[in-house]
């Protein structure tokens, strides 16, 4: 109940306000959930697109370099072929092949037994006489063609990839391989090739070995490690290039875009931690939400302005009827302007319902404050004069007018002669005197009149020209019918109305007493 009650209270602009609240708010929301959306999903389709893009170039790059890099040795390893037995020849060519691109952090001639025929920077030292038959090493002496390792551990304890190119003599025999170094933790051609690598909300790259392992990475420490539970290293392994969401070794979600280096089979990788990504999204989204709570609220003001002279109209007519009582709500009401159909309807039913209510409320008046069989004011009547002549200070008469022997017309005629005989002297009252003067029906054959006027001669006048008139009325088979009056003035005989009725209620009474059909 006590909710129906809240609920009736509200008036049509309140409502139309709580609306337009919920309405605003509930598109402001949609509005943030649909830019939170779409801006999420076009940052990261973006971000996985940019770094696919990316990784393609630099492993395009990567490869025509390393290709590069295997022509030049295979290039050195002709001429070392022909001069396999002269070691300045040999010697001056790993100079060049080491200082002219200073791609090889060492290059080195072994022969077919893995003994270090030459090795440049000559500052490096070895032994003429022991095997250096490390991992790539071995592999290269085993494979005789161009081999790349993967990452590992030389004998000077450097992370290292082996470059490797065989020599061969002019008459195709097998005479040892041309290796070139790489060492993966120092400054190296992958580091120079990665250097303009953009680093935007901590994007970064990283190449990963057919083997699983890290080979290039911005954090060196990482450098070597096995990257198997990477979650998108598998797809990255089944497809030549693409995108995709992943989560790294250390439980982070990235975007990431990758491509693989064809003459090697490495994987160059452009990620992006989505955390940082939806970070920027946030302050992008934070911006907008500003933007559009702006644009909102100018709608809802515009709104409810709007809405406010749309309804402020149907609000007054609402609250006049409900005064439909006062004098003037009439006249209020056909100020209001009906500038839509509603509105008019609305207005032309008001007034039509106020035309009614007020008829009815006379009506209702008429019978509450009047006489029903006379027509004249009964006491109540009486009552709302007495307020407004008391109120404004006005002097009047007060007479009180009896009828002679009334019982006596009763018994002897019967009640609806004496109704008749009433009714009559009803009538000459009003027609004797003058139209603001109150004339009463006080009960049975009792009546009073409160005549504007303190003049003694004029009241006296009037009374014995009503009297008079009484006195000469003729009824069916009913002998002259005589009144009695009693007159008092206010405030000449009493300042209080209920005293000055007691003095002429007496002097009628003196009337009476004095043989009737006499003024007192």
């Amino acid at each position: 109940m006590k909710r129906i009650t809240a609920f009736l209270k509200l008036d049509l602009q309140k409502l139309i306000l709580i609306v337009n609240i919920l309405c605003v708010s509930c598109l402001f929301i949609i509005s943030i959930s649909v830019v939170n959306f779409v801006i999420k999903e076009q940052l990261m389709e973006n971000a996985l697109s940019t770094n696919q893009k990316y990784a393609s170039k630099v492993a395009v790059s990567t490869d025509l370099y390393m290709k590069d890099m295997m022509q030049e040795m295979a290039y050195s390893a002709n001429i070392l072929g022909e001069n396999f037995s002269n070691n300045n020849i040999i010697q001056s060519e790993l100079h060049r092949l080491k200082f002219q691109s200073n791609n090889f952090n060492t290059v080195s001639v072994l022969d077919n037994t893995a003994h270090i025929k030459a090795l440049e920077p000559i500052q490096f030292k070895y032994n003429a006489h022991k095997e250096y038959r490390t991992a790539g090493v071995t592999e290269s002496l085993k494979r005789k063609q161009t081999y790349i390792s993967p990452p590992y551990k030389s004998i000077s304890n450097n992370l290292i990839v082996l470059m490797s190119q065989p020599i061969w003599s002019t008459e195709k025999k097998y005479l040892g391989m041309l290796t070139g170094s790489i060492h993966l933790q120092q400054k190296n051609f992958i580091n120079k090739i990665l250097s303009g690598s953009y680093s935007y909300k901590k994007s970064y790259m990283y190449v990963i070995d057919q083997n699983s392992h890290i080979i290039f990475h911005p954090d060196t420490s990482r450098i070597g490690q096995d990257i198997r539970e990477n979650t998108g290293l598998q797809y990255m392994k089944q497809h030549k290039s693409g995108s995709i969401h992943l989560v790294n070794t250390k439980g982070i979600k990235n975007l990431a875009g990758f491509e693989h280096i064809p003459s090697v089979n490495w994987i160059v990788v452009s990620q992006q931690p989505t955390e940082e990504l939806l970070q920027q999204a946030n302050q992008i989204i934070y911006k907008t939400a500003i933007g559009i709570f702006i644009f909102y609220l100018l709608m809802f003001l515009a709104i409810w302005k709007i809405t406010h002279y749309i309804s402020s109209p149907l609000h007054g007519l609402a609250q006049m009827a409900s005064a439909l009582n006062q004098p003037d709500t009439d006249d209020q009401i056909r100020k209001v302007n009906p500038w839509y159909f509603e509105v008019m309807r609305f207005r032309t039913a008001l007034l039509f319902s106020s035309k009614k209510f007020k008829d009815k409320v006379f009506e209702l008046n008429q019978h509450i404050n009047t006489d029903p069989l006379t027509n004249l004011f009964n006491r109540r009547g009486m009552q709302l004069y007495l307020k407004e002549l008391k109120k404004l200070n006005t002097e009047f008469a007060v007479l009180m007018i009896d009828v002679d022997h009334f019982k006596q017309v009763n018994d002897q005629w019967g009640h609806d002669q004496g109704d008749q005989v009433l009714i009559t002297l009803a009538a000459l009252i009003k027609s004797n005197f003058r139209e603001h003067d109150i004339c009463c029906r006080l009960g049975g054959e009792e009546f009073a009149v409160l005549m504007l006027s303190a003049e003694h001669d004029d009241v006296n006048k009037a009374a014995e020209r009503l009297r008079v008139t009484m006195e000469t009325t003729r009824f069916n088979h009913i002998d002259a019918v005589t009144i009695s009056i009693g007159i008092a003035y206010y405030p000449n005989d009493a300042l209080d109305i209920k005293e000055v009725f007691k003095i002429a209620d007496n002097r009628l009474y003196q009337a009476k007493n004095q043989g009737r059909n006499q003024i007192c």
